[in-house]
C-alpha cells in the first residue's frame, strides 16, 4: 500500500471520529402558546392542575387553597413597576415598561426551598441559554426595603448584600449534573456605584450543563435572612428559555460516515476529471 494511500485511510479515519457543523434543531419556551384571559392577568394554579405545559417542558405548581398562594411556577403578562408588595408578584422587573422579553407572556417562579419550582425540559433537549430578571416584588423590596425586608446596601450602602440565583442541571435519578450562578442583586463592590439590582431581561448561558440533563431546579439565597429563613422575596422572571436537541449517536455516526466518504471520494477523483455528471 502506497504512502499517499496510507494518509487518504488515516484521513478518512481520523474524520469519521470529528464532530460535524450541523445546525442543532433548538426550541424556544416562550410561553406564548399559553392563553391568558386579557393584557395585565396572569395563571398562578389556582385550577390545581400541579402544572402547565409550554413549547414542551413541564413547569410545576403547587397551589394552597387554604391560604390562596401559590408555589413553583406561574406565567403572567402583567406590566407593573412601579407597585410595591405581595399583591403585585407577578410582574417582571424590567424598565422602563416591564412585561415579556419581546413577547407578552413570561414565566414567574417562587422558589423559598430548593426545588420548589421545576422545570422538566422537552425529551432529548439539553439548555442552551435563558433570559432572566427580577420580579416587581423582589427588585422594589431589595431597593427600597419593607416591613419584612431590608433595603439592600443599608442605610450608608455600605451593607456587602446579595440576591443570587443558582440553576442547577438534573438528571433523570434528579442527581445535580452542574449549575449557573446568576446575580440578581449585587452590592459587594467597594465602590457603591457598581453595586446593582437586575432591572431587565439578562441572558444567561446554560450551555456548560452536562447533555444528561433532563431537568432545573434552582435555589435563592440572600444577605438578609431572618429566624424563618430568608427575607428577601424569593422570587424570579423567565422568558426564552432556549433548548437544543440531542443528536442521536446512531445518527451521528451514519452522517459522519457519508460526509467523510463523500469527501474520500472527492479525493480519488482523477486528475481533469471533470465535476459535472
Amino acid at each position: 500500500m502506497g504512502w499517499a494511500h496510507r494518509r487518504g485511510f488515516g484521513g478518512l479515519a481520523a474524520l469519521l471520529l470529528l464532530p460535524l457543523g450541523l445546525a442543532a434543531q433548538t426550541t424556544t419556551v416562550d410561553f406564548e402558546d399559553l392563553v391568558l384571559p386579557g393584557p395585565n392577568t396572569y395563571y398562578n394554579g389556582s385550577d390545581q392542575a400541579g402544572g402547565f405545559v409550554s413549547q414542551g417542558a413541564f413547569f410545576n405548581n403547587n397551589y394552597n387553597t387554604t391560604f390562596d398562594v401559590w408555589s413553583g411556577w406561574s406565567y403572567s403578562n402583567v406590566v407593573d413597576v412601579t407597585t410595591p408588595g405581595f399583591l403585585n408578584d407577578l410582574a417582571a422587573y424590567h424598565l422602563p415598561g416591564g412585561g415579556g422579553d419581546g413577547s407578552p407572556n413570561y414565566g414567574v417562579a417562587f422558589n423559598f426551598l430548593v426545588g420548589d419550582a421545576r422545570i422538566v425540559l422537552p425529551a432529548g433537549f439539553r439548555p442552551g441559554s435563558v433570559r432572566i430578571t427580577n420580579t416587581t416584588y423582589a427588585a422594589l423590596s431589595m431597593l427600597q426595603g419593607d416591613s419584612f425586608s431590608k433595603q439592600f446596601g443599608g442605610p450608608t450602602g455600605n451593607d456587602p448584600d446579595f440576591f443570587l440565583l443558582t440553576i442547577q442541571g438534573r438528571d433523570a435519578a434528579n442527581g445535580l449534573t452542574g449549575s449557573v450562578e446568576f446575580y440578581l442583586a449585587d452590592y459587594r463592590f467597594a465602590d457603591n456605584s457598581l453595586d446593582y439590582v437586575i432591572d431587565r431581561w439578562t441572558s444567561v448561558d446554560l450551555s456548560g450543563l452536562s447533555e444528561q440533563t433532563v431537568a432545573l431546579t434552582f435555589e435563592l439565597t440572600s444577605t438578609d435572612v431572618g429566624p424563618f429563613g430568608m427575607n428577601t422575596p424569593a422570587y424570579f422572571a423567565m422568558d426564552n428559555l432556549v433548548v437544543t436537541a440531542i443528536p442521536e449517536p446512531a445518527t451521528l455516526v451514519w452522517l459522519g460516515t457519508a460526509s467523510v466518504l463523500g469527501w474520500f471520494g472527492l479525493r480519488r477523483r482523477p486528475r481533469g476529471s471533470s465535476r459535472a455528471g
